[in-house]
C-alpha cells in the first residue's frame, strides 16, 4: 500500500476477482460503482487482470489508486500439485510427520481410501540435530558443522523453496532464527514456522508451513509480475490481496505467506454477503456462490465464521480461514455417463478454455449448455448480449449425451430431457453442500435467508431453496461480480497468535485473567508496527483479542472473545456446539489470538429512499417474452431487465430477470420484491405446494 489510506478517497479503487471462467471487476469512481467481466486467461491470470484494469481506468477517466485482488493462483497451484520443489527442515526424528499425520481415517468405512500424498517427498525432508523442550529450554544445541552439511544437502537437492518447522519453536524460536539466517545463502524463499504459525500441534503446523513454502515461489512471481504490470498503468497504484480469513494484506506479505490466500476469492463473496444482508435486515444467512468452475457455500449468523481447522486438497491448513465449503459444481461442470451408466456432472470443468460448448470452442456438454437449451438465458446471450451463445453447438453436445443416455436407459431421450437431467444432478450436488453446512451442523434452513450470487446463483437459487425449505432468497446488486465487491469491503487484517497453555480453575480471579492478558502486549506491539507501515494510524486501527479455550484434558479448543467473561462465553459456546458444558470443570487457555484490523475506505451500502411515484410501486413492463422449460414442459414467460427495476416494484411468477453478469429465475410459488437497496428479494408464497414441478430443476 501507500503512505496513507486517505489518498485512495480521491482516486479510483478497483476490486478484482479471478475465476475459472471470468475475471470480475468492481470499480469505485467518484462515488459511483460499476462492474464488468473479461474472459479469464488461466495460464497467465495477470493478462486478463491487466486488460480489465486498463479498461476500468479508461472508462473512469480518473487517476488509478488501489487494486484489491482475490486470487486463485495459490488454490490452483495446490489443487494441481504444480508448486515448487520444496525442502522441509525439521528436528531430527520428525521428518515423517507429514506422512504419519494423526493416523485418523478421513473415511472410516471406506476400506480403499487413499490418503493425499505429502507435498514434500521423503528425499526432500531433512532432519537437523537439535532439541527444544516443551518449557522452552534447549536440550541439544545445533552445531555449525551440522548447519554446513544441511545447506550443502539442500543445494545439491536443487530445492526451490524451504519450509523450516522445529519442535517447540513456537515457545523458543532461537534455532529457527539461526536456520533462517544460514538458509538465506540458498537464495530461495524460506518459510519459518514461528513467524507464520507459532502454535502447537506439530502435524498441522508442519503441513501449513509445507503448503506455504510449496506456493511461495509461484505466488510471489505472479504478484511480482502483476505489480510490474500495474506500474505501466499509472504511478503509485497500491496492490492488496484478499486473505482466506476475510481481510486483505499487502501484495508483499501475500507473496511471503501465500498459505493465507488459498480461499481468497470465495472469502470476498462471504464478506460482501454478510455486509449486504445486514444492511437489508438479515443476520442469519446461507451464502450460495455459483461460478463457472465451483460453488461455495457457508452459514453465517452475524460476522463471517472462521476456523483454524480447515482442509484444502486433503491437507490441513491451521491459519485462520473463513468456514466455506466448496463443491465442484459450476456453470462449466461437464456432464457425462459414467462406466456404471449413471449421469455425472462435475467436478471436471470446461473452464474458460475451451469453455462450455455454447461459448463456441468446447465440445462437451456442461451446466451452462443445459441452461441455454432450456431457454433460461432468455435468448440474450451473456453480458447483456456482448457474449453470444451458440445454441446449435450446445444442442449438438447434448445430442451426444442424450444418445449415451439412450444406450443405458433403453428408451428415447430428448435433448431437453438430457438437459433437465443434468440440472437435476447439478442441483443435487449443490444441495448436498448446503445441507452439509446447515442441517449437518445443527442449523435449520427454514430460519435462514439464502443469499445467492455468482454468475449462476440466480439460475439455481429457487430450486435449492425449495429443496431445503428456505423461505427467502436475496440476490444482491451486481451478483455476477459480488466477490470483487467483497474484496473492496474487506479491511486489512493481520492475525497473530501465541501458544500459552495456561490452566484456570473454576474460581480463577482477576489476577489469573490479568496474567493471560499480559501475553497480548507483544502481539499488539507487532501489529501496530505492521499496520502503521501500511498507513493505518490509531484512528484506523482496531485490535481484537481472542482466547482459544478447552476443558482440561480435551484435545481441541473453542475460540471466544477475550473481553467480558471469556470463561462463561466458552461454557455457553460449548453447550451450543456440543450440547453439554460444565461450569465447575477447570479449563485451559491454549493460545491467545490477536486480530489487528486496519479499517479501509469502503463503498457505501446505503438504502435507497422509497419512491414517491406510483411507478416505483407498480409492476414493470417486460422487455420480451421467451420459451422456457419448467420441468419437461415449455412455457412462455415474460423477461424483465433488472436495471429498469425500482425499489418497491413487485413481479409475479413465472418470470426471468436478466442483467449484466447474471440471470434470475422466478418460478411459480415465489414472488419478487425489489427492496430499498435494489436487492431482489424472492419470498416463498405462503401456502404454495413444495416440490412444485414449476421449479426449474
Amino acid at each position: 500500500m501507500g503512505k496513507s489510506e486517505d489518498k485512495w478517497e480521491t482516486r479510483i479503487r478497483i476490486g478484482v476477482d479471478t475465476g475459472g471462467t471470468f475475471t470480475d471487476f468492481v470499480v469505485l469512481a467518484g462515488g459511483r460503482r460499476t462492474a464488468f467481466k473479461v474472459a479469464s486467461t488461466p495460464e497467465e491470470p495477470e493478462r486478463a487482470i491487466l486488460a480489465g484494469l486498463a479498461m476500468a481506468i479508461a472508462r473512469a477517466g480518473m487517476e488509478p489508486g488501489e487494486v484489491v485482488h482475490g486470487t486463485t493462483v495459490g488454490t490452483n497451484t495446490l489443487l494441481e500439485r504444480k508448486g515448487a520443489r520444496t525442502g522441509l527442515v525439521t528436528t531430527a526424528g520428525f521428518e515423517d510427520v507429514l506422512e504419519i499425520g494423526r493416523q485418523a481415517r478421513s473415511e472410516p468405512y471406506n476400506l480403499s481410501v487413499v490418503a493425499a500424498a505429502p507435498l514434500i517427498p521423503r528425499r526432500l525432508r531433512f532432519g537437523v540435530r537439535e532439541r527444544v523442550l516443551a518449557d522452552g529450554s534447549v536440550r541439544t544445541r545445533m552445531e555449525p558443522d551440522d548447519l554446513d552439511r544441511l545447506v550443502k544437502r539442500l543445494r545439491e537437492a536443487r530445492v526451490e523453496s524451504v519450509a523450516v518447522s522445529l519442535l517447540f519453536s513456537f515457545i523458543n524460536p532461537e534455532h529457527e532464527e539461526r536456520l533462517s539466517e544460514r538458509l538465506s545463502e540458498l537464495g530461495v524463499p524460506v518459510s519459518i514456522s514461528h513467524r507464520i504459525l507459532p502454535e502447537h500441534r506439530e502435524y498441522e503446523r508442519v503441513s501449513t508451513l509445507a503448503i506455504n513454502a510449496y506456493l511461495a515461489p509461484r505466488v510471489s512471481r505472479y504478484l511480482g509480475g502483476l505489480r510490474r504490470g500495474l506500474e505501466g498503468l499509472g504511478e503509485g497504484i497500491g496492490l492488496r490481496v484478499m486473505q482466506s480469513s476475510g481481510g486483505s494484506i499487502s501484495a508483499e506479505v501475500a507473496g511471503q505467506e501465500p498459505v493465507r490466500t488459498i480461499l481468497s476469492g470465495p472469502a470476498g463473496g462471504l464478506v460482501a454477503a454478510t455486509q449486504v444482508a445486514k444492511v437489508a435486515g438479515f443476520e442469519r444467512i446461507i451464502t450460495f456462490d455459483m461460478g463457472g468452475t465451483s460453488t461455495d457455500v457457508a452459514v453465517c449468523e452475524g460476522d463471517p465464521p472462521t476456523t483454524n481447522e480447515a482442509r484444502v486438497a486433503g491437507l490441513p491448513v491451521a491459519v485462520p480461514v473463513l468456514d466455506i465449503h466448496t463443491v465442484g459444481a459450476g456453470g462449466g461442470s461437464i456432464a457425462r455417463v459414467d462406466a456404471g451408466g449413471a449421469l455425472r456432472v462435475g467436478p471436471e470443468s470446461a473452464g474458460a478454455d475451451p469453455g462450455p460448448a455454447a461459448y463456441g470452442r468446447g465440445e462437451l456438454p456442461t451446466v451452462t449448455d443445459a441452461n441455454l437449451i432450456l431457454g433460461r438465458f432468455a435468448g440474450r446471450g451473456l453480458l447483456n448480449g456482448e457474449m453470444r451463445l451458440d445454441l446449435a453447438r450446445a444442442r449438438a453436445a447434448f445430442g451426444r449425451l442424450a444418445r449415451d443416455l439412450e444406450v443405458v436407459s433403453g428408451r428415447r431421450v430428448t435433448i431437453e430431457e438430457a438437459a433437465s437431467g443434468v440440472l437435476r444432478v447439478a442441483n443435487a450436488n449443490m444441495e448436498r453442500a448446503l445441507r452439509l453446512v446447515s442441517i449437518e451442523h445443527g442449523h435449520d434452513p427454514r430460519f435462514f435467508t439464502l443469499v445467492a450470487f455468482g454468475g449462476g446463483g440466480g439460475l439455481h437459487a429457487a430450486a435449492l431453496a425449495e429443496a431445503l425449505q428456505i423461505p427467502r432468497i436475496l440476490i444482491p446488486v451486481d451478483p455476477g461480480a459480488f466477490s470483487a465487491l467483497g474484496v473492496l469491503l474487506a479491511d486489512v487484517i493481520r492475525d497473530h497468535s501465541k501458544t500459552v497453555m495456561l490452566p484456570l480453575d473454576p474460581d480463577a480471579g482477576p489476577a489469573e485473567m490479568e496474567a493471560i492478558a499480559s501475553h497480548f502486549a507483544p502481539l499488539e506491539e507487532q501489529a501496530r508496527a505492521e499496520l502503521g507501515s501500511e498507513g493505518f494510524g490509531d484512528g484506523r486501527l482496531r485490535l481484537d483479542r481472542f482466547l482459544a479455550i478447552r476443558y482440561r484434558g480435551q484435545s481441541y479448543e473453542l475460540v471466544v472473545p477475550a473481553t467480558g467473561d471469556p470463561i462463561g462465553s466458552f461454557h455457553r459456546l460449548h453447550q451450543a456446539r456440543y450440547g453439554h458444558s460444565d461450569s465447575r470443570r477447570a479449563v485451559e487457555v491454549v493460545s491467545v489470538r490477536l486480530r489487528a484490523v486496519g479499517v479501509t475506505v469502503k463503498p457505501e451500502l446505503r438504502q435507497v429512499k422509497s419512491p414517491r411515484s406510483r411507478r416505483g410501486q407498480g409492476v414493470p413492463d417486460p422487455i420480451a417474452s421467451t420459451r422456457v422449460w419448467f420441468g419437461l414442459r415449455p412455457s412462455t414467460v415474460p423477461v424483465f431487465d433488472r436495471i429498469s427495476l425500482e425499489p418497491g416494484m413487485r413481479i409475479t411468477p413465472p418470470a426471468i430477470l436478466v442483467e449484466y453478469g447474471s440471470t434470475t429465475i422466478l418460478p411459480v410459488g415465489w414472488e419478487l420484491l425489489v427492496d430499498r437497496q435494489r436487492n431482489l428479494l424472492l419470498t416463498r408464497i405462503r401456502g404454495a405446494a413444495t416440490g412444485s414441478s414449476n421449479v426449474i430443476t
